[in-house]
């Protein structure tokens, strides 16, 4: 399962270590991780997912792959700025939010439209996304969202 994973590009040490769990598990799990390429969660999540054997995808704001962070195994240029943000939603089967501003919040707009599942983590309460304490709980949330059992 492709699993997109949206937060804020600059996050303090509790976060880029929720971050970075969240990329162990889903990569010990066999889950591919699509996110903005960038910094912050994004870069947590994907340095977690590489340490654990999975794999990335980032779907970069920029003209430019090498902008990619270094956990990035498949950078993805768009030159879009934030419109690349539904293009990061519409490549995952679900997301999980961690933390984020209002680019998170777009992401979380779109995760709404494209009807993907979706777990937050300390990120924007809305009626569509599922408050999870853990990134334990929000891998389990997806992955039963997506085969149907939630």
């Amino acid at each position: 399962m492709r699993v997109s994973v949206i937060g804020g590009s600059v996050i303090d040490e509790a976060e880029a270590e929720t971050a970075t769990t969240l990329g162990r598990l889903l990569g010990q799990r066999g889950h591919t991780i699509v996110c903005g390429g960038l910094g912050g969660v994004m870069q947590a999540v994907c340095r977690g997912a590489v340490e654990a054997g999975g794999h990335t995808i980032g779907i970069l704001p920029t003209d430019r792959r090498a902008d990619a962070n270094e956990y990035v195994d498949e950078a993805v240029a768009t030159g879009l700025g934030h419109a690349r943000n539904a293009l990061v939603v519409m490549n995952g089967d679900a997301v999980i939010a961690v933390d984020g501003g209002g680019g998170t919040l777009s992401e979380l707009g779109y995760a709404s439209v494209y009807d993907r599942p979706t777990a937050g983590l300390g990120t924007h309460e809305a009626a569509h996304v599922e408050a999870v304490e853990t990134p334990e709980e929000a891998v389990k949330y997806v992955e039963a969202a997506v085969n149907g059992s939630v």
